[in-house]
């Protein structure tokens, strides 16, 4: 009667956890079910009883000097928890082999089809490799061609970002060819990203700013600025950070978020420049004579541009000298040679002119002390 009674539960655990199964499918697929959920929870009520009523059997059978070994196995299979008996008795080896023996069965009738769907995965992502490949290629070619006023980020981060897509498409493609559902990824994906996301708040805060200086482009590659507190040439921009290199051949990596928040300063984005020089002539000097040779130089130096025109004007009576300004236009890559040209040029023709170039200095008069 015991066996009998053992038979008749095992068919039906059986039974409710094929059911069981099914529902939580048709559950997964329509989260929103409500009848679904109410029938699985009772399903699972029946089978958590019937199991119960299998133990208790077992327990007896055990005490009559049989070993069920067959029944123990079912309620290791259903998710029982695992006894020292049990081990004991083979149950889980049997339970083990009667796995192995599932498993290869299921191998053995589906081989064909997993190695197809294995195929038909790496055939899918290669293509789309190639595709991806393409992709970059035709945006680049497209950023470059002439009359496109892109920075050179924006280049970037289009040739990386379309390339990227076609490339994350044919992954979710090749995941559904091997029968895998995307809803469910998709959507632990979309928990992960804010955990990241949470997680790497600063970096998105560099992102956002690259995508500032990526929308108003207040710099961009071979530009010299100066920016949150380092100066130099932009040989590298990127949406996390720009890459400076120094006159003396430094490099600096400077996060995005630091030179948004702070004031950027581009000094070679016009193309034309002026130079500001300030010279002083002595006041024993002839002011006219000194304003024709600054006016002379400047003539002279095939660099500086005609038009706007240069400036040279008394500027200002100084404790030592007098001061002239003198504001020559040049293009942006002519800068340095023009202020160090004139510079030179200047000192030599005072000195060949007798006009002297005056150093601070203070007159100290004496006077006699007068004996009363």
């Amino acid at each position: 009667m015991l066996y009998l009674q053992s038979e008749a539960l095992v068919g039906r655990i059986e039974y409710v956890g094929a059911v069981l199964g099914e529902l939580s499918q048709r559950i997964a697929k329509d989260p929103s079910n409500a009848d679904l959920g109410a029938a699985r929870m009772d399903m699972a009520r029946q089978q958590e009883l019937d199991l119960s009523h299998l133990e208790q059997l077992i327990d007896l059978l055990v005490r009559m000097g049989d070993e069920p070994d067959a029944y123990k196995e079912v309620l290791l299979a259903q998710g029982q928890g695992i006894k020292v008996s049990a081990l004991e008795s083979g149950v889980l080896l049997s339970l083990l082999k009667s796995g192995w023996a599932s498993v290869k069965e299921s191998l053995t009738d589906n081989a064909p089809d997993i190695l197809f769907r294995i195929f038909l995965f790496i055939l899918v992502m290669v293509v789309f490799r190639y595709l991806s490949r393409l992709t970059k290629s035709a945006v680049k070619a497209a950023c470059d061609r002439p009359g496109n006023d892109m920075s050179t980020l924006l280049k970037d981060v289009m040739v990386s970002v379309c390339g990227g897509t076609v490339l994350v498409l044919g992954f979710l493609i090749a995941l559904s060819q091997i029968g895998i559902s995307l809803g469910p990824m998709l959507a632990g994906l979309g928990v992960a990203g804010f955990v990241v996301g949470f997680a790497l708040q600063d970096t998105l805060g560099n992102f956002a700013a690259g995508g500032m200086i990526l929308l108003y482009r207040p710099y961009d590659v071979d530009d010299f600025v100066e920016v949150a507190g380092a100066s130099g040439l932009v040989k590298k921009m990127s949406l996390v950070s720009t890459t400076i290199t120094t006159f003396d051949n430094q490099t600096l990596v400077v996060p995005n978020s630091k030179i948004w928040g702070d004031v950027i300063k581009n000094v070679t984005a016009q193309k034309v420049r002026r130079v500001d020089l300030v010279f002083g002539i002595s006041y024993t000097d002839d002011i006219a004579k000194a304003e024709q040779v600054l006016a002379a130089v400047l003539e002279d130096h095939d660099m500086i541009l005609e038009k706007p025109e240069a400036m040279v004007k008394l500027h200002e009576l100084a404790d030592s000298s007098v001061n002239f300004i003198v504001r020559p236009w040049v293009r942006t890559a002519d800068y340095w040679d023009v202020y160090w040209d004139v510079t030179r040029e200047v000192k030599m023709r005072f000195d060949r002119e007798g006009i002297s170039i005056p150093f601070p200095q203070t007159d100290v008069h004496l006077y006699p002390q007068q004996e009363s």
